[in-house]
């Protein structure tokens, strides 16, 4: 397949847990406590995460993501036998203070140098995007953060993506709209972002109908990719 091109873009709009910050860091930070019980955890902390998401959404009952963050960790205690309010305290704090990837900083650097609009649009909270981007460093490097609170729907129903078009005052296609999460690029694409999928652990493509325009290993490509 020719090379993608990117050509008519005035924006980059990001996902933020996966994509940005390192979902995994939190638990790895843990795994003093958890031991062998980390993996696991971690693994369904985040599926009932999504799950809980996409479930209230469809059932016209929001809660905030941390509420649901919250539970979900609730949850995974339970299947592994958990208890230790200690720890949950600490495991929800360090998700206050996740980490980036390594390749976040630079390529937001980049693209500032590029004068190219730098944007989060998260599924997170407020107070959990400030908490997140202050740890990381890189309030400094982004034009906006959004969260979908203010649609009070999650990703990926379009209201939440419209969020971006409305800040940005851009048509759709003039967005480039980058996650790690398959679901995610499925659902900016069915939107009309251009899309690329940050794919850092090499997961197959979504079988949803849509496909993201182009596929990075490392948010190191992107510069080069939109000709930067």
């Amino acid at each position: 397949m020719a090379e993608p091109q990117f050509d008519d873009i005035a924006a980059c709009v990001f996902d933020a847990y996966g994509t940005l910050f390192d979902f995994a860091s939190t638990v790895a930070r843990c795994r003093d406590q958890l031991g062998d019980k980390a993996d696991r955890l971690n693994a369904i902390w985040r599926a009932k995460q999504l799950e809980y998401a996409w479930t209230c959404s469809l059932m016209g009952r929001h809660s905030d993501f941390w509420h649901i963050t919250g539970n979900a960790l609730d949850f995974a205690f339970e299947v592994l036998g958990i208890e230790d309010p200690g720890l949950r305290a600490r495991l929800m704090q360090l998700y206050l203070n996740i980490d980036p990837f390594d390749d976040v900083t630079p390529m937001l650097e980049r693209l500032r140098e590029a004068k190219m609009k730098r944007v989060i649009l998260s599924n997170g909270s407020v107070t959990m995007l400030v908490a997140a981007t202050k740890h990381a460093g890189i309030g400094k490097l982004l034009d906006d953060t959004i969260s979908i609170e203010e649609a009070g729907v999650y990703k990926p129903h379009p209201a939440a993506y419209q969020l971006a078009v409305d800040k940005l005052k851009l048509p759709v296609h003039q967005i480039c709209f980058l996650s790690a999460n398959g679901w995610d690029t499925a659902g900016g694409a069915a939107f009309g972002f251009q899309v690329i999928r940050v794919n850092r652990t090499g997961q197959p493509a979504e079988k949803l109908g849509v496909v993201p325009a182009a596929e990075i290993s490392s948010l190191s490509e992107l510069p080069a990719l939109l000709g930067l």
